[in-house]
């Protein structure tokens, strides 16, 4: 039949080597649920609850990207977590580092995380430095 002929143009789109073409379903309660949680996203509380992860995001990429957090140079939980410790002492000196002898850092404006605590009423920490 000229129907099942291969097409001409399949190169130019698609990649499979077998020359067969898979499509996959999910099962109905994973389609559900992905359903269920686009349309969750869609919604500004979704919107509010994860802008409280914004605040530290930063900094978990400046530690995986910057200072080779993604792998450990020792074995053990114990060394492991001796290695993110001094890393983390090692940013901080960095951060103190930008600024001048005596004086102090400029405030920073609140992180998503402190907003959310002042519109729940919780009070913040005076150790946290950020313009209230």
């Amino acid at each position: 039949m000229a129907q099942c002929q291969p097409c001409p143009v399949r190169a130019k789109c698609t990649t499979c080597r077998d020359g067969a073409r898979n499509v996959g379903f999910p099962p109905r309660e994973l389609h559900e649920l992905q359903l269920r949680n686009r349309a969750e996203q869609r919604e500004p509380d979704w919107h509010k609850r994860y802008a409280v992860r914004s605040g530290i995001e930063g900094t978990i990429c400046e530690f995986a990207h910057g200072h080779g957090m993604r792998r450990c140079r020792c074995r053990g939980q114990a060394k492991a977590h001796l290695q993110h410790v001094l890393t983390a002492i090692a940013v901080n000196v960095e951060r103190l580092s930008r600024h001048p002898p005596g004086e102090s850092a400029p405030p920073r404006p609140p992180t998503a995380f402190q907003d959310y605590l002042d519109q729940q009423g919780i009070p913040r920490l005076r150790s946290w430095h950020a313009a209230s």
